[in-house]
């Protein structure tokens, strides 16, 4: 039996100690600073309200005051849970109790710009603990489709754990394995983590389309401006067309909030309408995404070869009607 730290207690960071549980760990959530009342809420019923489900057997709610107390015993994993927008954050609370190396797993998606670079969350968290003295790490990333109230329910979910030494995401990958969930391991962190963020900004894009011929054809030419930024930011093509590209791309234009904030943008509204008046308390992860790297994207390459990715960031970044350039899809 190992003991898990998961650092977050919304959907996705409870639906992870299902798998935790299952195999007999010890998991302790540690909600952030912002989700004091909601573990109160929590541990009064023994249910997580958003994904309206029991709470695992050996899994228990702490506030951010207890990270201390909890690290300061021995700790086999430490999983990050938390929003994109929360890395630094996480970092930052992270490096004032980190001991021993212990394996962390980032469950976020989402990538950053660091002095006019593309950054991935993976090192972001190196470079932040570096900053704060610690100096050797060992982080791995999380990719593929998994919905958290899909994996709350124990359906078969597929994912892809990336890791820099492989044998390090393979130990992690031992840990939490399932006979419903399934791991798949790579050396392509960069791959995983490209492909994680941006298929939300191409969720939107697909999202928007009002017909089925134009969904398709919006996929295609998604997978295609895929591979062309990953590539480009060093990471392999096959991970485009596996978990991490394709098939996260499709569970999240199936049902996620970046196809839903697509429609609204397919229908006319401007980004800035559709949040105000449709989403206002949903985090829409490609749009934050979009504000993130967008400046920089534009000026990295030209519409003709990414003419769905600088659409979706003139719409959420400018404010313009969304509007293809179908003349320079491929």
């Amino acid at each position: 039996m190992a003991k898990i730290l998961i650092l977050g207690a919304g959907s996705m960071g409870t639906a992870f100690s299902f798998p935790c549980s299952d195999n007999n760990h010890e998991v302790s959530i540690v909600g952030t600073h912002l989700e004091n009342d909601f573990i109160d809420q929590i541990n009064s019923v023994n249910k997580h309200p958003t994904l309206n489900c029991d709470i695992p057997k050996n899994v228990k709610f702490f506030k951010i005051a207890n990270l201390k107390k909890i690290t300061s015993k021995k700790i086999d994993l430490i999983v990050v849970a938390v929003i994109s927008k929360g890395i630094e954050w996480a970092s930052l609370e992270l490096s004032k109790v980190l001991k021993n190396n212990i394996p962390i797993l980032i469950l976020t998606k989402g990538m950053s710009i660091n002095k006019n670079n593309y950054e991935v969350l993976v090192h972001k968290m190196k470079r932040i603990l570096k900053k704060e003295g610690i100096t050797e790490t060992n982080i791995s990333a999380v990719g593929g489709p998994c919905l958290a109230k899909g994996l709350s329910e124990k359906v078969h979910t597929s994912v892809v754990f990336a890791n820099d030494n492989i044998q390090n995401a393979n130990k992690i990958k031992k840990l939490v394995s399932t006979d419903y969930y399934h791991i798949s391991v790579t050396d392509d962190v960069i791959g995983v983590e490209v492909c994680a963020a941006i298929k939300n900004i191409f969720s939107m894009a697909i999202g928007s389309a009002i017909a089925s011929n134009t969904a398709a054809a919006l996929t295609h030419q998604s997978i295609n401006e895929m591979v062309i930024f990953t590539e480009k930011l060093q990471g392999r093509k096959e991970t485009v067309m596996g978990l991490a590209g394709i098939a996260d791309l499709k569970v999240s234009v199936d049902g996620g909030r970046n196809s839903k904030m697509g429609k609204y943008l397919g229908n006319g509204m401007t980004f800035k309408e559709a949040k105000k008046e449709k989403m206002p308390n949903e985090t829409v992860e490609g749009a934050d995404l979009a504000l993130e790297i967008g400046e920089k994207v534009k000026k990295d390459f030209d519409i003709k070869k990414l003419p769905l990715m600088i659409s979706i960031i003139n719409t959420v970044c400018n404010g313009e009607p969304l509007n293809f350039k179908w003349n320079y899809f491929k």
